[in-house]
């Protein structure tokens, strides 16, 4: 029988390919596919077993079967890669002062295999609070920041059958109609990637350290923010939970 498997992150560099058609007998398992693809790609040894997989995008054992047609992700550990990885591959994030290029991202994220590339823009609009609305202006703990954009995109990847994901806000002062925020997330199937793209955005409001001022004609107030989850908010005691 024949299993299609896919490579992700450090493992696509690693194997040479993005993806490639597997022999296999019938009735094997996960386990021997795994073992097989060791003895012929040595680097995966390193990562003992950190490394998770995948049977037609689901988290699978390794004593899982495999079935003709299926397709099995070799799936990096969240932290893999990320920080000074030198591999010359384009940041999941980025937090910038520059304008947001939506078209530009979005296109670039694109490959072959998709079947779906949900784009969600956060667009600055002209009133809040029953007032009109002249400007915004967003500020962050940026070091910070950019580590929690980081792990959501990681987590995306991780927990949902996307393939590729993209996380861009802006800081400083923004016009009406200017992107703040940039969610593209590229799939073979649309529900996936509309299912991480709402999770990344929602999350997002609740953890990465980002708070946006809004300015009108009579005065200016700070946005109300979500709260945070309960596993970093503190307690009424003034301790973390």
């Amino acid at each position: 029988m024949r299993v299609r498997v896919v490579y992700f992150g450090m493992l696509r560099d690693m194997a040479g390919r993005e993806q490639e058609t597997v022999e296999l007998n019938e009735g094997a398992r996960l386990a021997e596919l795994y073992s097989s693809l060791q003895e012929r790609i040595p680097g995966l040894r390193k990562f003992g077993g950190s490394i998770a997989l995948s049977i037609n995008y689901e988290y699978a054992a390794a004593d899982a079967p495999l079935h003709e047609g299926d397709e099995v992700a070799l799936l990096p550990p969240v932290s893999g890669g990320v920080g000074d990885s030198g591999d010359g591959r384009d940041p999941h994030t980025q937090v910038t002062r520059e304008p947001i290029d939506s078209a530009k991202i979005a296109s670039r994220i694109k490959a072959p295999e998709d079947g779906a590339v949900v784009v969600f823009d956060g667009i600055v609009r002209n009133h809040s609070r029953g007032r009109r609305t002249l400007y915004l202006e967003y500020s962050a703990y940026e070091p910070m920041a950019t580590a929690e954009l980081e792990k959501l995109a990681q987590a995306a990847l991780m927990n949902y059958a996307v393939r590729d994901v993209r996380i861009v806000h802006r800081l400083g002062r923004l016009e009406i109609g200017e992107s703040s925020v940039l969610i593209v997330v590229a799939s073979a199937h649309r529900a996936a990637a509309f299912d991480a793209a709402r999770w990344i955005i929602d999350t997002l409001k609740k953890t990465v350290p980002i708070w946006k001022k809004e300015f009108f004609e009579d005065g200016a107030v700070w946005a109300d923010g979500e709260p945070f989850p309960p596993e970093i908010s503190l307690s009424p005691t003034g301790t973390s939970k």
